[in-house]
């Protein structure tokens, strides 16, 4: 039995070894990454030239390539999935032509020279689960309101006030007015005065009761007598368990619904 090998290693080859060992791994349908001095074209919807810099070139098993620079981490040219690949040497550079059938683009990498090739045989079959956002907490919420308690009806959210907007604006089951903060991480002391300046604001405008809820996975350390202070409630509410929510809806309940 063959083992594996995952990860294989070509250190400066010549530009003709590195022609050699990219067409052999394209050919093997394996994941690349080239290191090197290059430059870029690029033609079809639009055009534009990348000139000579160090770099890496990402070419992965879907057929997709990836130019990236030192910095940022978005590629500074890709082309999708299900490319097809040309590697020559055209006057004394290394070419690597990546082209659509279905579509009129060309990318076009000239490597001056090769530092470093990777040829990867690696194996991801995890499954990938993304826990919802603070915008899809808010959905959440809004489509569900008893997650934050029974009775809690929402009247509005991003909710325009002097120091900002107000996640979401409702009413609880005896009648008081809610404002809720709502936060992705560990919510911390920023947050928890955030929202007291937006309780300041609503009971500056109304003559009713105003509670104020953070609502989010955690409470950073020492905020929890900073809520007794300043009169303002913890609500445990977890990304997965929003991301949950949403996935069990074919559809967004409006906001409408719940506006009395």
């Amino acid at each position: 039995m063959t083992s594996r090998k995952p990860v294989s290693i070509v250190e400066e080859p010549s530009l003709e070894e590195a022609v050699r060992t990219i067409e052999q791994s394209l050919s093997m349908n394996k994941m690349l990454i080239i290191v090197g001095e290059c430059s870029v074209d690029y033609m079809g919807r639009a055009s534009s030239k990348l000139k000579l810099g160090e770099r890496f070139v990402i070419i992965k098993e879907d057929g997709s390539i990836l130019v990236h620079r030192p910095k940022n981490y978005s590629p500074v040219n890709w082309h999708p999935a299900e490319s097809h690949f040309e590697v020559q040497i055209l006057k004394d550079k290394l070419l690597i032509k990546a082209f659509h059938r279905r579509f009129r683009e060309v990318l076009k990498v000239f490597f001056r020279s090769v530092y470093l090739i990777l040829v990867l045989d690696i194996v991801d079959k995890g499954e990938f689960t993304l826990y919802a956002s603070e915008e899809d907490m808010q959905k959440a919420v809004l489509a569900h309101p008893e997650i934050i308690e029974k009775g809690f009806v929402p009247i509005s959210y991003e909710k325009k006030v002097e120091p900002g907007f107000i996640d979401i604006y409702g009413i609880d089951s005896s009648n008081r007015l809610v404002v809720i903060e709502i936060k992705k991480k560990t919510a911390g002391r920023a947050a928890v005065l955030q929202l007291a300046k937006y309780l300041e604001t609503i009971r500056g405008n109304s003559s009713r009761k105003v509670r104020g809820i953070i609502a989010a996975p955690a409470l950073a350390k020492g905020v929890q007598q900073l809520l007794l202070t300043l009169d303002i409630e913890y609500k445990s509410l977890h990304p997965k368990k929003c991301a949950e929510i949403l996935g069990q809806k074919n559809k967004t309940t409006l906001l409408d619904k719940y506006i009395p």
